[in-house]
């Protein structure tokens, strides 16, 4: 992950022009944060999640699913890509034409190489902190899923098996042997 580090902190504004050269451009804390695009397993784990995402969230009405690149933007210096994005109808205002502004109900990061550190602990800081509802971070290489929910303001750890209980959904589920 190359960093570009600005004497001053970077926002929207400067993060639109980033130039669509086909890596992945974020601002966090008001740093630029550039990333090669993901490999094809990790496109595969992410594109199998979103489709179990969707069948549990969007065909029922109870919201929106997003993959990258999709903006969020979590702070007037923070705008990230997460590879998956969900909204549910009660936040449906945060959607806009251009990007969801303010903290998603729940965002799934798949760990690449290149991002896997700053996933695992900027990113998380920077989510929990924005008060995102739930966070997956998803370890292609290990099969393993590290699922996050807020709890008075906290991301705690929530232990499953081979399948995962939404905190957002209650009686939505899904197997992990769908997605490796």
């Amino acid at each position: 992950m190359s960093t570009d580090r600005p004497t001053t902190k970077l926002g929207y504004d400067e993060y639109v022009l980033f130039p669509n050269d086909g890596k992945r451009h974020e601002v966090i804390n008001g740093d630029h944060f550039r990333n090669p695009a993901p490999g094809t397993y990790h496109q595969t784990i992410s594109k199998r999640l979103f489709l179990a995402l969707c069948a549990g969230i969007e065909s029922r009405n109870f919201g929106e699913v997003f993959f990258a690149p999709c903006d969020v933007q979590l702070g007037e210096h923070v705008i990230v890509q997460p590879d998956l994005i969900v909204v549910l109808n009660d936040s449906a205002a945060r959607i806009t034409p251009s990007r969801v502004i303010g903290a998603p109900d729940m965002l799934i990061e798949v760990l690449s190489p290149s991002t896997a550190q700053n996933d695992r602990t900027l990113k998380k800081a920077v989510y929990e902190r924005s008060g995102v509802r739930e966070y997956w971070v998803v370890d292609p290489d290990e099969h393993a899923v590290t699922q996050l929910v807020a709890e008075k303001g906290k991301f705690a750890e929530r232990e499953h098996g081979d399948t995962i209980q939404l905190d957002l959904v209650p009686d939505l589920s899904v197997s992990l042997d769908s997605i490796w």
